[in-house]
């Protein structure tokens, strides 16, 4: 199966750009609710994942500056603890399923290393979960419920 069945397009995806401030990008996260943001360069690279948790010390680091003062710092000098690894478009499901166990949502990315958009656990977990119900009801084999071959 081609992760693209399960990729989410960059233009439907919130995230946050090098050139971003550290308002900007709170407020993007707060919208939407999300507590972790793929962190994207100016031309569309990957550059790694930023969290609830990374503004969370970087605000306490920058001595828990106001909304004004978040305007004249940047996204970039807020130190990211952990960078959700993405995978390449022409993944299998295998390196999908290894990536997707330890992160909520994974990066995928093109041969330039352009971020394209994530596959979601969730999205994964819901269409396993189909395929055990076909399974079950005798519509589907065993081997397609993990490969889709």
């Amino acid at each position: 199966m081609n992760i693209l069945f399960f990729l989410t397009p960059k233009s439907d995806v919130a995230y946050v750009r090098e050139d971003d401030t550290l308002r900007q990008a709170l407020e993007k996260m707060e919208h939407h609710g999300y507590a972790a943001v793929p962190l994207l360069s100016v031309d569309g690279k990957y550059i790694g994942t930023l969290t609830d948790g990374d503004f969370l010390w970087g605000l306490k680091e920058k001595d828990f500056p106001g909304l004004r003062e978040m305007e004249d710092i940047s996204v970039m000098e807020i130190r990211r603890g952990y960078d959700n690894k993405p995978v390449h478009i022409n993944e299998d499901m295998e390196g999908l399923l290894e990536k997707v166990t330890v992160q909520n949502f994974v990066p995928v990315v093109d041969d330039e290393k352009t971020f394209i958009g994530i596959v979601t656990r969730r999205e994964v977990i819901n269409y396993l979960t189909g395929q055990r119900r076909r399974e079950a009801a005798g519509t589907v084999t065993h081997r397609e419920v993990i490969f889709n071959s």
